[in-house]
């Protein structure tokens, strides 16, 4: 068996036009060596797999190369590779000190390559620091590394820095397309695009992915192998799942879902995924955005088709939704229910077809508005039925027990109610409070008599009150309506107290003593504005000191008591 050589090493870039996705730094490094501008510590920095080390070794090649040399074993003998992980220690920095200062033998440079130098042990970066700050003209550093946040800063700044970027989708499917050629192997554009994508922007772990594949598959190189040899999900999964959530087929959307997972794939990876072709869903709508859009060819037709179903509100509420899923995937107890519940959500976004659901229930929105609207039929025949309309009759009509009782003008109207309630449920506790509002508001009944009154009259029904509190034992809200004198202004009734506490208590009241004026004055448009009186509030004595202040002056003797039996605040 011959040996096989992965095609990372095989098809190693040789030049700086080889080199994939990094155009601005091999052209930079290109320029520099021309026009003689090339730094003697350069410092190459970036992800995995994106061409540092290529790099490093295609420039100490071309520094030799224009200096004279030729021949390849000739570049050899001026290029040294120290690996910083294995060769971390003082010595091995004194030792690579000691051989910079001999000249190159043949050529002009001698060029060290240090790969992974964050590796690099504190003690050996500040041995290292003197030579790479003046080193010798013969000699060219070129340090690579993944974390550029781990070196010292005093070796940041004595190097020119290069930051390598990830390799874009495209440029590495392209590179993928000529090795796929070189090799024979017949690849499908959608299969090099997800290995392209799989790789995440480094171009070593592409190639070892493409080795892997064509291992699997042959040379024949399909969308389905690839998938199916990188445990991915298939694009016409995603494209299955979306046509079956506008159809609304929710019971389909939980099978497909089973089906996937048995696959052996994970709720999270799937959910995540359905919420990254949400998003190329909404990428393909517009021609703007079009180019966000890194998909092979076939499937872009099929995004873009797949799109003109898909309404802008539907997939913006869906990408909010699925991504909301996969951020509650790890802490949930039942991540499937977890993932099911989302689907069946956005199942019910497009529910009804005429008015779309404002939120992503269940049940579809015509269900909610027919209950609506059924309760909103039958409130007034309830209404009707306890509660009549008020109804203007003659002032004769009245009960004989109501004027006895009040001793006021005869109201020219009464409110018939039938009050059916035990005080001994929430429910009959609410409607109650239903039925107060509903006596209060009188301004939703026209035709209602407005009589003139003045304050006198207002002071009469409002002791009234007063009186009537008394006998149902609410003496709280009693000592709250005379702590002052009620005045009318123009229709409303003003009363001001001295503090906030006493307007909450006064306001929780207000219902039926609104209605008690009302109809005692034959006026329905009458109202009563509560106001705090500041200045009233500060004659009010609150704390022991200031109660001690009250009772001295109205009786001086309280200071002999207080001597006399040594009393305390």
């Amino acid at each position: 068996m011959e040996q096989f050589i992965v095609s990372a090493r095989k098809y190693r870039p040789q030049t700086f036009e080889d080199v994939v996705g990094q155009k601005a730094i091999t052209n930079t490094l290109d320029n520099a060596i021309k026009s003689n501008h090339l730094a003697q510590a350069l410092l190459f920095t970036g992800p995995r797999g994106v061409g540092k080390t290529t790099c490093a070794r295609i420039l100490a090649k071309k520094i030799n190369e224009n200096a004279g040399e030729t021949s390849e074993d000739d570049f050899a003998f001026n290029i040294f590779e120290l690996d910083a992980a294995s060769n971390n220690s003082v010595d091995d920095i004194r030792n690579l000190t000691d051989q910079v200062r001999i000249p190159p033998q043949t050529g002009k440079y001698k060029v060290y390559i240090i790969d992974e130098v964050h590796m690099l042990s504190q003690a050996a970066f500040n041995a290292f620091l003197k030579t790479l700050e003046e080193p010798p003209a013969h000699a060219i550093f070129i340090l690579a590394t993944t974390e550029k946040h781990k070196i010292i800063p005093t070796i940041l700044s004595r190097c020119q820095i290069f930051d390598f970027k990830r390799i874009g989708v495209i440029d590495a499917k392209e590179y993928l397309a000529k090795i796929a050629v070189q090799e024979n192997v017949n690849a499908e554009d959608d299969a090099l695009h997800i290995i392209a994508q799989k790789a995440d922007g480094a171009m070593r772990d592409a190639l070892s992915i493409f080795d892997r594949v064509v291992s699997f598959s042959g040379n024949e190189l399909t969308r389905k192998a690839v998938t199916e040899n990188l445990n991915v999900l298939d694009y016409d999964e995603y494209f299955k799942t979306t046509d079956l959530l506008l159809e609304n087929k929710i019971p389909e959307v939980l099978i497909h879902f089973n089906t996937i997972l048995s696959k052996g794939f994970e709720g999270q990876h799937f959910i995540s995924g359905l919420a990254s072709h949400f998003r190329d869903l909404l990428v393909a709508k517009d021609k703007i955005t079009l180019d966000l859009l890194e998909v092979g060819d076939n499937a872009k037709k099929n995004y873009l088709e797949q799109s003109k179903k898909c309404d802008i509100r539907f997939l913006l509420q869906a990408i909010d939704m699925a991504n909301d899923c996969d951020l509650k995937y790890k802490s949930s107890k039942n991540q499937r229910l977890l993932v099911e519940l989302t689907l069946m959500q956005l199942a019910s976004i497009t529910f009804d077809g005429e008015k779309k659901n404002n939120k992503p229930y269940i049940i579809a929105a015509i269900h909610f508005q027919n209950k609506i609207k059924r309760k909103s039929q039958s409130k007034p025949a309830l209404v009707k039925k306890e509660i009549e309309p008020a109804k203007v009759v003659p002032s004769k009509v009245v009960t004989k027990t109501t004027a006895e009782k009040q001793e006021l003008p005869k109201p020219k109207f009464e409110v018939k109610t039938t009050r059916r309630r035990s005080a001994l449920s929430l429910k009959s506790i609410n409607r109650k409070k239903e039925l107060e509002t509903l006596e209060v508001e009188y301004d939703q009944v026209e035709g209602l008599p407005t009589d003139d009154f003045d304050q006198n009259k207002v002071i009469l029904i409002w002791n009234k009150y007063s009186e009537i509190l008394k006998e149902k034992g609410k003496k709280s809200l009693m000592s709250v309506l005379n702590a002052n004198t009620p005045k009318v202004e123009g229709n409303n009734i003003l009363f001001e107290l001295p503090n906030h506490l006493m307007k909450d208590q006064l306001l929780q009241g207000k219902h039926p003593l609104l209605k008690y004026i009302r109809e005692g004055l034959n006026n329905f448009k009458v109202d009563i504005v509560v106001k705090v009186n500041e200045v009233e509030m500060k004659k009010y004595a609150y704390t022991p000191q200031e109660k001690y202040v009250k009772f001295r002056e109205k009786n001086k003797a309280i200071d002999l008591l207080k001597k006399t039996f040594d009393l305390d605040l």
